[in-house]
């Protein structure tokens, strides 16, 4: 990408791009990836590698995949890795609502409609913070977003790419941050509250514990991902000529047809709403556990039903606006616009056969296990205490989060070690709760192993062909830095002035 060299910075970044483009395609770096860890569970199963899980006590021991036995299995598993890789299934149920909800018009149109003439900086904004507060939706975020706002700048007469990267980064690097509670929040808190229990048995609270520290949270990283966008990312590609990007005109033509198609889809997504919220109420909800009759439970029908539900609230009124603006004149035409759809995301369909292999031999091996079960006791070891404990633990978690890409399997090993540690040593579980989550959440757009990486790469090769790992984490830099920072000196003056996390979440243990 030619980009005119302005800043330190901007060359920088334009030499974190090169060199990161230099690396081979994804897909290779995938089967690399496998390949090494194949030597990898070798070298250390051989040497006997192992560490104590904290949270059952037992010995977890390296693999040896290089073995008769380990060849067996990775070549009887091979299509199975790849058909329950869970992101290739959660992107291709939300691309049914998604991909006719975009083509159809009504996303670009409704997002125009509803911003009028705001000016480009709020159009940033409002970008920022519905992909910041995107997980309360689970991943679907980052499969209706970033294709959204880089039609959405097009229309601006801005770049589409820095609308695909502010738009990517507000939903990776701000994972964790909402103003609503979410099926984070309650993952979270479950393996919080078991690894409390290690020490209080009587430990109880709510997965609400941070939600007072989220919801600011999520304040002050729109406002922070707006400025980075405005001051420093549309400037850097303010050279681009933009009549190189292929605009659909249609797009951005709002007819009064169009308006009143906006406000028929809109209707028909409230009562899409309406009836999901119907089947959520009463003593014993449709959507709720049966066992527990919560439709906040974490294996509800609601909560494990999410992905279908966003699907569902994105299908209807793309299919209403297609029709109401005569674009679809009958069902074909709406099943074909669904079609291109996962034509856009082929790419990604191929390059999650290799993820799936390369993740599952890192399951096998339990070298991810092994490295962040002894990676937390070394943070034991250095004896920090208040802030400089806590950005020990931020640190741990964004390292383990480069290796491990499921945040509750992250938890589930990190939680046992470092919340009975913290409580130890006075500080209530969800500071540390906090801490993870901080981590887990900023260096996901700068991790090529991250689930979703791939999929934002082919966003991106749709307005720029040659674009590589290279540049994605070149463009990502600017706001994983901001974030880590911005959310680092939040959580010091949370910590400092013995803030609320949240209901039943203070800084300090009470005695």
């Amino acid at each position: 990408m030619e980009i005119k060299k302005k800043t330190f910075m901007d060359r920088f970044l334009n030499f974190v791009e090169t060199v990161g483009n230099a690396l081979p395609d994804p897909a290779s770096l995938f089967i690399i990836l496998a390949l090494i860890t194949l030597v990898l569970s070798a070298i250390f199963g051989s040497m006997g590698a192992s560490a104590v899980h904290p949270g059952t006590g037992k010995t977890i021991k390296v693999l040896n995949l290089m073995t008769l036995d380990g060849f067996r299995m990775i070549w009887s598993q091979a299509v199975n890795n790849f058909a329950s890789f869970a992101p290739l299934a959660m992107v291709l149920v939300c691309v049914i609502g998604a991909g006719l909800a975009e083509r159809s018009g009504f996303l670009a149109t409704f997002m125009q409609v509803a911003l009028g003439k705001a000016a480009p900086a709020v159009v940033t904004f409002a970008i920022i913070f519905i992909g910041i507060n995107g997980n309360v939706a689970g991943d679907s975020a980052f499969v209706v977003l970033p294709p959204v706002a880089g039609v959405v700048f097009l229309s601006l007469g801005r770049n589409p790419l820095v609308g695909v990267f502010c738009a990517f980064a507000s939903v990776a690097a701000g994972f964790c941050a909402n103003v609503m509670l979410g099926m984070s929040d309650s993952l979270a808190y479950g393996f919080t509250e078991a690894a409390a229990r290690l020490i209080d048995p009587n430990y109880q609270a709510s997965p609400a514990i941070n939600y007072y520290f989220m919801v600011a949270s999520c304040i002050v990283l729109s406002l922070v991902g707006t400025i980075v966008t405005e001051r420093f990312m549309i400037p850097r590609f303010a050279g681009e000529d933009l009549s190189q990007y292929e605009l659909d005109k249609d797009l951005t033509n709002i007819t009064p047809e169009k308006v009143s198609a906006v406000k028929k889809a809109c209707i028909g997504a409230f009562l899409t709403i309406i009836v999901i919220g119907l089947m959520c109420i009463g003593e014993d909800p449709i959507l709720g556990n049966p066992k527990t009759h919560s439709v906040l439970d974490p294996k509800s029908p609601f909560m494990t039903g999410i992905i279908l539900m966003v699907t569902l609230v994105l299908f209807v009124p793309g299919a209403v606006f297609g029709f109401a603006s005569g674009k679809y004149k009958n069902d074909k035409d709406m099943f074909a616009d669904i079609s291109m759809g996962f034509k856009d995301v082929s790419s990604y369909i191929l390059l999650c056969f290799f993820c799936a292999q390369f993740t599952k031999f890192f399951a096998w091996s339990n070298l991810g296990v092994v490295l962040a079960i002894n990676g937390a006791n070394l943070l034991k070891t250095w004896n920090f205490t208040g802030v400089p404990l806590i950005i020990g633990l931020i640190i741990v978690s964004c390292i383990v989060n480069i290796f491990i890409g499921s945040a509750s399997a992250k938890w589930a090993i990190l939680a046992p070690v470092m919340v009975p540690m913290m409580m130890l040593l006075g500080y209530n579980p969800a500071l540390t709760q906090a801490a993870y989550r901080i981590g887990d959440s900023i260096t996901n757009p700068l991790s090529p192993l991250f689930y979703y990486f791939p999929l934002i790469l082919g966003f991106v090769r749709k307005y720029q062909k040659d674009a590589g790992m290279g540049t994605i984490i070149a463009n990502m830099i600017p706001y994983s830095l901001s974030f880590a920072i911005s959310w680092i000196i939040l959580i010091a003056i949370w910590v400092t002035f013995n803030i609320p996390l949240g209901p039943g979440g203070p800084i300090l243990l009470s005695h």
